[in-house]
């Protein structure tokens, strides 16, 4: 049998994954919705500054918050990137530049860029992440994106590129961990 690939560019693909593995990390669905999305911003913001597409954010002046004014706030690690999260009444959301990232945002961005390949990408890399146990995930959730990620040119011709990403490469993954 043939494996299905999806020709598609890394950011979903990355957000994607990152959703998979905060639920399989214990955050519920829309929390990690944010939390992906968050991992995939952060990342295309690193890399953009190393491309030079972005400019640096410049130093700024410490701001003092009244005490009042104060969020709940707290850092959640997830595939080698820092979010900053804030608790809202509809629970855990993860922040990018200062805004509250929505679940319903996220899961119409990854609808849109999977389509109708969204189903079977989403159980592909499931089944690849409860190939590990929670603890052991945490710290081979990159390097396994990095194993099945579209390959896209390098520098800025991969900016925003598609390529394919390959659900066999990603099933045969899971044999070599299981």
């Amino acid at each position: 049998m043939k494996s299905k690939k999806v020709s598609i560019n890394r950011a979903p693909v990355l957000t994607l994954w990152a959703v998979v593995v905060a639920e399989r990390l214990g955050y519920d669905h829309t929390c990690a919705l944010t939390l992906g999305k968050a991992v995939a911003a952060l990342n295309a913001q690193a890399k953009g500054q190393r491309l030079g597409i972005f400019e640096k954010p410049k130093e700024r002046p410490i701001k003092v918050i009244p005490k009042a004014e104060k969020e709940e706030k707290e850092l959640i690690m997830l595939l080698g990137r820092a979010i900053s999260t804030v608790r809202t009444k509809e629970g855990v959301r993860a922040k990018f530049k200062d805004e509250i990232i929505t679940s319903e945002s996220v899961a119409k961005y990854l609808a849109q860029k999977f389509g109708e390949d969204f189903v079977d990408v989403q159980e592909a890399m499931q089944v690849l992440a409860k190939a590990y146990k929670p603890d052991e995930l945490v710290n081979v959730a990159y390097k396994m994106y990095e194993k099945f990620r579209p390959n896209v040119p390098a520098g800025e011709k991969g900016w925003g590129a598609k390529g394919e990403l390959d659900l066999g490469l990603i099933r045969s993954l899971v044999k070599k961990n299981s």
